[in-house]
């Protein structure tokens, strides 16, 4: 397993291993051998999930709750 930048693109990817309507357990076993590139990448998703914690609490909903206008205004330069 080659660990992504990106912890939420890596988890999604970790979720399609079970699928719909399939019936046996699935497992994911992620290696990370110390000392390698793979553990910093590790550490930066860490660090990254932290900041993601710290903004977004679970249950959240910003979306669902943002006008048009507001929504619009992230696309804008």
């Amino acid at each position: 397993v080659d660990p992504w930048w990106n912890p939420a693109v890596e988890n999604q990817a970790t979720d399609c291993a079970h699928r719909i309507g399939q019936n046996k357990i699935v497992q994911v076993v992620k290696l990370v051998t110390r000392g390698t590139i793979e553990e910093k990448i590790c550490r930066l998703q860490e660090k990254k999930q932290e900041m993601i914690n710290s903004v977004v609490e679970d249950g959240e909903v910003m979306l669902s709750s943002m006008t048009l206008d507001e929504i619009q205004a992230l696309f804008e330069p």
